[in-house]
């Protein structure tokens, strides 16, 4: 008995580090996890400069970033990020306890990452989160001018692709500001985009002229994701439903 006595402080113990231990990597395997959808979020086969890496990062919820290392994403091995996450794990098995941490991680941004690549351990830099200025501002697109110059077009006739081409070219649009036109059965679909960084909503603007009506709008924001095909002279022709 008594030896059985002496044992017990010695399995507590052991038991209670294990628990300490154990709460630590389910925090920094949490902390990992906000990383690695950072770098999911941060993937894409778009050119990008380390700058844009590093400000869309900074933008994600829970990440700071510490450290941008290279020139763009197409460039050598790509842009390194050094990110700090937090993550959170429990120890005790009655009264639970919640032990909270930080951890930094290298997330590599480049057209030859893998998808849910897993970030790298790295040790935290000293200093502050970095801070970026903010991108510059995307021209605006003219909506009402658009709506207002558009030919209509009777019923019963067809719209006229060159009409249409001349009244684009008279708005003397920003040169930033990408122009497709396309004609499908006796209709005419414009697109005008602003080109995006891969990730984020599009700019565009759709418009259509056809026989007794002309429309002019902006795609739904979850169509205008990368990918996602709303901002499309072809949506223009022929939209995609509303979501829901």
């Amino acid at each position: 008995m008594r030896r059985l006595i002496l044992l017990a402080p010695l399995f507590l113990f052991t038991v209670g580090c294990g628990v300490v231990d154990s709460s630590e990597g389910e925090a920094t395997d949490a902390a990992r996890e906000v990383a690695r959808k950072a770098g999911q979020r941060l993937y894409g086969q778009n050119p990008r400069t380390a700058e844009e890496v590093g400000r869309s990062a900074s933008r994600i919820d829970g990440v700071e970033v510490l450290r941008v290392k290279g020139t763009s994403t197409h460039d050598g091995n790509g842009v390194d990020v050094v990110v700090r996450t937090s993550g959170s794990g429990y120890r005790g098995w009655l009264a639970r306890e919640e032990v909270s941490l930080q951890r930094c991680f290298a997330v590599r941004v480049s057209p030859r990452s893998e998808w849910g690549e897993d970030p790298r351990d790295v040790a935290c830099p000293d200093g502050p989160a970095l801070t970026f200025a903010p991108p510059p501002e995307p021209p605006r697109l003219p909506y009402e001018e658009l709506r207002a110059k558009l030919p209509r077009v009777a019923e019963g006739s067809l719209a006229d692709e060159g009409e249409v081409r001349r009244t684009l070219a008279a708005l003397d649009l920003d040169p930033a500001i990408l122009t497709e036109v396309k004609s499908d059965g006796g209709r005419v679909g414009v697109l005008l985009l602003v080109k995006g960084n891969g990730f984020d909503p599009q700019d565009c603007l759709l418009a259509r002229v056809g026989p007794g009506a002309t429309e002019v709008w902006v795609p739904p924001r979850i169509h205008r994701m990368p990918g996602e095909g709303g901002c499309t002279v072809s949506n223009a022709l022929d939209p995609k439903p509303s979501p829901h």
